[in-house]
Order: C-alpha cells, then structure tokens, then sequence
C-alpha cells in the first residue's frame, strides 16, 4: 500500500513540477479502486447528492450524509488522502459554524481535509479554520452551491472585472491559509495567471492544462452518470451502456432459467432419497 500523502506533500507537489491527480469517490469500493490506481487525493465530493442520492442540484446535501460516504470513502481507502466537501449551509452561517463541522469531517470520516466554496466572503471563516487545525481547500470559478447566483453553470472571468476579482480572491485565500485551490469553469489562460501567481497548488475542473492538478467527477470520467455531461469532461469509456448490456442478459437468462447453471450451483453431499425417504 502506498504511504498516504500529507498536506505539506501535496503542496509540494506544486514546487516539484508534478502534477496532481484527484477523483471523487463516495463508497468504500469505488474509493479502494481508485486508490489502488495511485490517485494522489480523493474528494468526497457533494456532488454525491446528484450522482448518487438522486438531488437535483448539490445545495440539499446534508453534513450526515456527507460524513456517512466520507466514513465509508475512508474505509474503502485507509492509506489516501481524502477531502471532505463542506455541503451548503454547513459553513456559511458563522466561523463557529464551519470548525465544528470541519470538525466532523475530520473526526468523524477520518478525512485529512476539507473543501469549501467561495472568495472573500469566506476568508474570515477559511482563517479560523485553519488557526482550529483544519486542512483547508478553497473552491472558486464556478460555485456549484451559488450557480444559481452566478447565472448558472457557466464559465466564470471572462470579462476583466470578474477575472481581477477572481485572481485576488485566489491571493486572499491563499493569505487566509488554503493549501489548495479547486479552479471550476475558469478560461485556461486566467487559470494560468492564477496557478504562476500562488505558491499553493490549483486543481482545475475545467480550467485547462496550466493548473498544478485536475480533478473529474468520476462518474462523468467513467460515463455512469447520463444525466448531463460537462463540455470539460472527457468520457475515458462508457459504463452505462456496458452495465445496461449485462443486467439485461442476466434478468433475461434468470426469466428463462438458464440462469444459474450448474457451473454457478452447488453439488450435495447426501443422499437425497435417503433424505426424502419417509422415516
């Protein structure tokens, strides 16, 4: 098993030129499989309320259900890094609020660190954290938990005003005490004046090349997940149809009882007309 990485590891990744590789993982086997292909970071994403629990959206996930897959994520994964994604509501309300929820995470589900969204608004809360003992990385470009506020899944800085916004909430954050920063929907270039302007490390979701990492839904990466597919996203192989294929087969061999076969049953040690025989 590989040696589980620290967050002064990860950030010097940065310094070495090596490039950052994370996924999402929300249950012990998908987590185990993806640390065993040596994935630097695993996020326990709250995406997970759309991929996974069926949500419309990532705002109605719950602290208890994040920490019910970051647990599982923990199991399935003992030597990764892990990330827990702050759902909505569990850090905006006070400083207060955020570390004892940081807290959880970290208590809890065993997770190295946790994820939250947002610029300056949130660098008062980022600071206390961090002074509390809490591995923190920021979120900014695309907020998924405010796209409503942004105008919706859409890429952000394209205009000069955004972009020098965006660059100097990445420079407050990074004063603040992140050790990290998820750059989502940013035009590449913008998300290369960033990356060359920060001694932390950026991981791009559809950001470009020039971020220090990327991170990918896996569920997109793996084509499990139909509902909609982000232009950013490449698909590296189709599950669902595959998956669809097989299920079928096996409800059409269990409908005509070819399924199972006596290569799948099991051979009795008695004699069964002895045993059906009447005493």
């Amino acid at each position: 098993m590989a040696k589980r990485k620290t967050v002064a590891e990860i950030m010097a990744m940065k310094a070495a030129g090596a490039k950052i590789t994370m996924l999402t993982a929300y249950d012990a086997s998908m987590a185990s499989l993806l640390a065993g292909c040596g994935v630097d970071a695993l996020l326990v994403g709250d995406s997970l309320g759309m991929v996974v629990l069926g949500y419309d959206s990532t705002v109605p996930v719950t602290m208890d259900e994040m920490i019910h897959h970051a647990a599982a994520v923990r199991r399935g994964a003992p030597g990764a890094f892990i990330i827990g994604d702050m759902p909505f509501g569990s850090y905006q309300g006070s400083p207060r609020d955020a570390i004892v929820n940081g807290t959880r995470f970290l208590k809890e589900a065993g997770c190295d660190a946790v994820k939250l969204e947002g610029g300056l608004e949130v660098c008062t809360t980022v600071a206390a954290m961090v002074a509390a003992g809490i591995s923190v990385m920021g979120h900014i470009g695309l907020t998924p938990q405010t796209a409503s506020q942004l105008g919706g899944y859409k890429v952000q800085g394209r205009d000069l005003v955004s972009a020098r916004k965006m660059a100097a909430a990445a420079k407050e954050l990074q004063q603040a005490g992140v050790f990290g920063l998820v750059l989502e929907c940013v035009p590449d270039q913008l998300a290369r004046i960033i990356s060359e302007d920060l001694f932390i490390p950026t991981i791009g979701i559809g950001a470009g090349v020039h971020c220090d990492g990327q991170v990918l839904v896996t569920h997109d990466l793996l084509g499990m997940f139909e509902k909609f597919v982000p232009s950013f996203v490449k698909t590296y192989t189709s599950l669902s149809p595959l998956i669809k294929e097989n299920v079928t087969r096996y409800a059409e061999e269990v409908r005509k009882g070819s399924f199972p076969d006596a290569a799948h049953s099991f051979t009795s040690q008695v004699d069964l007309d002895e045993l059906l025989a009447p005493k």
